[in-house]
């Protein structure tokens, strides 16, 4: 054992007993989070138009600032990006993540001097609870690799721009440098499919331990690298890979599809990070769920999805939540996001501590009847269909199909598989019965004869990256929504 893994051992103590000292106080790290955040924004434009100094209470909190999205605050973040300073925190960002929206084109979100450093120490914290629980820390020896955007950023009026994963790539921290890859100069590669074949040429002699980043794209670069090696197992090329650190999807439909490229079962960390904020990563190898980071000077509330667009929806801080129950997240950050509805829902699967699923998106679901499916359903029945053949599959969406050439209306699963079920009546009667346990409305729309039952249409090899290429999306932070409640994909897949 070397002394950099020992020196990680002690290390990661030090950090589970410091995570255990505000997970045990929930309700009182996050009201003292409520209270930071207030008293810092009281004098910015934004704590004066909502008149910050009056409020004492999340009562008042609630009543003076209402829920927004992103086109409800963009007026604010125009004059943050025009250099203006004092409008939604104090001072100016040290940088905006630049991303997609689906209404309002590109999206700029800041980051502050605060709000900063909890991307970098959670990301940090996921690893060091990973090796606190298992004791596995021979890793940090070995080479580690993070699929990200390019670094490369832009400036004006003193405040950086770029892709939240590029803009991180700038804090790694000097006892990592040496183990981490890709290079600089292969990170800065734009398109996305020459630098995936770089960093094959960077990597394949390399003793690669860790590999992190979106599934989809970690799968690119593993296909890359089997054609690079002659078709040899992942385990075979990296013979040291034994974790895999992953966000941004749901990893259970990729799973077997993984296993069968590495050649073996590898331990995997999930994170929940966004532009917007790192809220929760992976705590144990034993429980299920993330664990939701409280102190991290992000304030949280909770709307329970089916109730989100009622007129005046009940609001729920951390200690009215429910396991199990589908709620749409709403954020106030150290970065200036007041009551911000980042779009994501989540279910709680502990309340000691706290632990989320990402169950979808608020505006990814199918409801063309009124049947209310969400991302996570569509997931859990891929799993069981899956688990329950010896099929693999590289991806997956699934459509409405409102107006079929013939018979009733059904939900359309476009799937890109790499082993087709022998069966494929039985592979879609499985997915079909899944969800019907999982969704009472879907089910009543089979009962009473408005759906007819799931039908599957094969995507072809790579349909999926063609698609995301056709939309200038290819790589870096991109992915496919799991659900839509329009064929927009559907269509571009199918033609």
């Amino acid at each position: 054992m070397s002394i950099k893994s020992i020196a990680a051992k002690i290390f990661a103590r030090k950090i589970y007993k410091q995570t255990l000292r505000w997970a045990e106080k929930p309700v009182e790290t996050q009201q003292k989070v409520f209270k930071s955040l207030i008293e810092n924004a009281q004098n910015t434009e934004f704590g004066k138009d909502h008149h910050f100094n009056q409020i004492k209470t999340f009562e008042d909190f609630q009543k003076q600032v209402p829920v927004r999205d992103y086109e409800d605050l963009k007026p604010y973040v125009e004059k943050v990006v025009k250099g203006e300073a004092d409008i939604l925190w104090k001072g100016k960002p040290l940088y905006f993540a630049k991303t997609s929206g689906t209404t309002s084109g590109a999206k700029f979100i800041p980051l502050t001097k605060e709000s900063m450093p909890y991307h970098i120490e959670a990301a940090r914290n996921a690893i060091l609870h990973y090796i606190n629980e298992t004791g596995n820390a021979d890793f940090v020896d070995g080479k580690m690799i993070f699929l990200q955007g390019s670094p490369i950023l832009t400036e004006k009026y003193g405040i950086k721009f770029g892709r939240l994963s590029g803009i991180v790539a700038h804090f790694v921290p000097k006892y990592l440098q040496k183990n981490r890859m890709p290079s600089w100069e292969t990170n800065c590669i734009e398109d996305w499919e020459t630098k995936v074949d770089a960093i094959v040429d960077e990597t394949i002699k390399e003793d690669m331990s860790v590999i992190s980043g979106i599934p989809s794209w970690v799968q690119m670069y593993f296909e890359r690298l089997q054609q690079k090696s002659g078709g040899k197992k992942i385990s075979e090329i990296f013979k040291n890979f034994n974790l895999f650190i992953y966000g941004g999807v749901n990893y259970e439909p990729y799973r077997a599809k993984f296993e069968q490229m590495i050649g073996k079962k590898v331990d995997s960390i999930e994170l929940f990070p966004a532009s917007e904020g790192f809220f929760a990563y992976q705590d144990s190898q034993k429980e299920k769920g993330m664990l939701l980071l409280l102190n991290s000077g992000i304030f949280y509330e909770f709307i329970k999805a089916d109730e989100f667009f009622n007129e005046n929806p009940k609001v729920y801080t951390i200690g009215e939540v429910e396991v199990g129950v589908n709620y749409v997240f709403i954020i106030s950050t150290n970065a200036g996001l007041w009551r911000y509805n980042i779009g994501d829902t989540v279910q709680f699967t502990s309340l000691a501590p706290y632990r989320v699923i990402v169950s979808g998106r608020i505006k990814h679901y199918i409801s063309a009847f009124g049947e209310h499916v969400i991302a996570n359903e569509v997931e859990n029945a891929m799993k069981d269909a899956v688990n329950s053949t010896n099929i693999v599959i590289n991806e997956f969406t699934v459509a409405p199909q409102i107006t079929p050439a013939s018979g009733l209306p059904y939900h359309e699963w476009l799937i890109e598989f790499e082993k087709e079920p022998e069966n494929m009546e039985a592979f879609a009667e499985t997915i079909d019965n899944s969800m019907r346990k999982q969704n009472i409305y879907y089910d009543d729309l089979i009962t009473g004869n408005v759906l007819r039952k799931v039908v599957i249409t094969k995507v072809s090899k790579n349909g999926f990256q063609d698609y995301m290429k056709s939309q200038g999306k290819l790589g870096g932070q991109n992915k496919i929504p799991r659900l839509s409640n329009d064929r927009n994909i559907a269509d571009n897949l199918t033609k």
